[in-house]
């Protein structure tokens, strides 16, 4: 962000720009803004470059990443895509209910009773569903619920997968399973316990998965942040190999998750690795622009009319405000990408409703003028509206409905 695009990235910015207001124009009425759209050419070729990199290695699907049935749908449709990795139980059972995947397992530990009462009564669902969990207490929470331990509940371990470096810890702050010894307690605490089944383990190393690190103008620092990763993978694949050791007495597993977008390549490698997970890498928020591993394309944009131009060379849109999730800075902020030149202003940024933009284009944009932006993180996006347009070409081929549109927050 704040890096000067090459010409050809802005010749490409335009194209794009063109075919976005294109698709719009053509629908029967004029949609609701913020407006959701998702380039299907471009999500397909991000899948597929995303199945390539794991080669051979099942991609789980992030839902989180997605929160749009039809597009997770549309990725486990294609070749070198398994399961879902969903974001809570609920969620897990709406689509198992729903149809659309029966092999579903949840990436974070569960106390929502009312989800998992519904889950310990149902042999379908719990044949469908693997929980996650990382500590005795998961386990209470479930067997506190049922009368009847006749439905075995499959359950996956959380395993730290953070790197430990000179008495720190660099990484989601996730599980307090770091070592063999833990993994191998709880282990021998599920499969003592009657009415639950260890399936798996995952390992998600987001401090290699989630981290750009070939950032414009940022050598050094990008740099360093390569040598992070390496330093990280070299320690993960000993730990994992510890980890399985401890597992071995508690009976084969069916899957070992890792990975993220950004980490497919190495966690694919580790021979303990049966699956990576994957969902930013579909969409391509504006955080996923800068790493070396991959060149994706991005594909999900929403766009706000302009409402009011209160000054020369400065328009304001309704809203805009779409703000991502984690700690506080410009690069959580959305991203003016079309027309490309607009950039928001550090006075207000992007604001809940209104957003002044500056630059170039801002002369030639008039009042009810779409602008495009990029959401900052994958999957955000779509709980502020409750339809997505998928585009192919500079045609809207479909409208669907989020999770939200779907009556559904997770």
């Amino acid at each position: 962000m704040g890096v000067e695009p090459t010409r050809d990235a802005l010749v490409e910015r335009n194209r794009l720009w063109g075919r976005l207001e294109q698709a719009v124009a053509g629908l029967p009425a004029p949609p609701a803004t913020p407006v959701a759209v998702v380039d299907l050419d471009a999500f397909d070729a991000n899948a597929e470059d995303l199945a390539r990199r794991a080669d051979g290695t099942p991609v789980r699907v992030a839902s989180k990443s997605l929160r749009v049935p039809a597009l997770v749908a549309r990725a486990l449709a294609r070749p070198g895509f398994r399961g879902v990795l969903a974001y809570t139980v609920a969620e897990a059972l709406w689509l198992h209910r729903q149809g659309l995947c029966d092999d579903v397992v949840v990436a974070y530990p569960s106390v929502d009773r009312v989800a998992l009462a519904e889950l310990v009564a149902s042999p379908s669902a719990a044949a469908a569903v693997a929980l996650m969990v990382d500590d005795v207490a998961h386990l209470d929470v479930v067997d506190a619920l049922r009368a009847s331990k006749a439905v075995q509940v499959r359950v996956v371990l959380d395993v730290d997968a953070g790197l430990r470096l000179a008495g720190q810890h660099v990484g989601p702050k996730r599980s307090p399973l770091h070592d063999g010894a833990g993994v191998a307690a709880l282990a021998a605490e599920v499969t003592r316990r009657d009415g639950f089944r260890l399936v798996g383990v995952m390992t998600y190393e987001g401090q290699v998965a989630g981290v750009p690190d070939d950032v414009p103008g940022e050598r050094a620092r990008s740099a360093v942040v390569r040598r992070m990763k390496a330093a990280s993978v070299r320690q993960l694949a000993a730990r994992r190999a510890e980890v399985a050791r401890a597992l071995a007495p508690h009976g084969p597993l069916e899957l070992w998750n890792s990975g993220g977008s950004g980490s497919v390549e190495t966690s694919a490698a580790d021979p303990h690795v049966t699956e990576v997970a994957a969902g930013s890498g579909l969409l391509v928020p504006g955080l996923f622009d800068h790493y070396r591993s991959f060149r994706p394309r991005p594909a999900a944009f929403f766009a706000v009319p302009v409402t009011r131009r209160p000054a020369p060379g400065v328009v304001t849109v309704h809203g805009g405000g779409l703000v991502a999730s984690g700690p506080p800075g410009p690069d959580r902020q959305p991203v003016p990408w079309c027309p490309p030149g607009l950039e928001l202003t550090a006075l207000e940024g992007a604001g809940e409703v209104q957003t002044p933009l500056t630059g170039h284009p801002a002369a030639g944009l008039g009042i009810g003028d779409l602008v495009w932006f990029r959401h900052a993180k994958s999957g955000e996006l779509f709980e502020h509206v409750r339809e997505v347009h998928l585009v192919s070409g500079s045609e809207v081929v479909e409208t669907v409905p989020t999770y939200r549109g779907a009556g559904q927050a997770f």
